[in-house]
């Protein structure tokens, strides 16, 4: 069976360019905003919206730029504690991933139309890329980040969710609405998780 858009050197060219954006734009959101968390929580991580707005369109591509992303732009470049814990940065990271994932599979698996044309699909939207996908998200990045340093969990927490809920209601399903279609025309768009 022949698919659609075989991944080529553009989905690798695509996947660069996304963990190049959303490296910068992690690496920002930490660098201008307030910080909790050891100084790698954000509360107002705009980065997350485009992770997840890119993991959507650009389906697993989009994911693992979300997890590059996370682990230099909010890690390894602005924290000496996950520099010197590696492996800890890695699981660290973990957290963006599934921010961005846990939307994809829901979206995939309820048909979700990204186009957001009926109440459903804001329903969706709402449920797994603004709560649920940020509630993971930040009991996995806190949990992780106090096996290397002292963190006030609520404190953190509350950054994380709170700062990243606020980010994804203003800028998912918005961009959604309004460039869905044009990046649908794409042959770079991906309909299911790779193709």
């Amino acid at each position: 069976m022949k698919h659609e858009n075989p991944p080529t050197y553009s989905f690798v060219i695509l996947t660069l360019i996304l963990i190049i954006v959303n490296t910068l734009l992690a690496w920002l959101s930490v660098s201008v905003f307030p910080l909790a968390g050891g100084g790698v929580i954000s509360w107002m991580f705009i980065a997350v919206g485009f992770m997840i707005l890119f993991t959507l369109w650009f389906g697993c591509y989009g994911a693992i730029a979300s997890y590059v992303g996370t682990l230099a732009g909010s890690g390894l470049l602005v924290s000496d504690t996950l520099v010197h814990n590696p492996h800890v940065a890695l699981i660290w990271a973990v957290a963006g991933l599934l921010q961005a994932l846990i939307p994809l599979v829901a979206v995939r698996s309820f048909q979700v139309d990204l186009t957001m044309k009926n109440p459903r699909d804001y329903t969706y939207i709402i449920l797994f890329g603004v709560i649920v996908n940020n509630l993971i998200g930040a009991v996995w990045a806190v949990g992780t980040l106090s096996l290397v340093e002292t963190v006030s969990f609520i404190s953190a927490f509350s950054a994380w969710f709170i700062g990243n809920a606020v980010v994804c209601i203003l800028i998912v399903p918005l961009f959604l609405k309004l460039f869905t279609e044009t990046v649908q025309k794409n042959r770079l768009f991906v309909r299911n998780y790779w193709t």
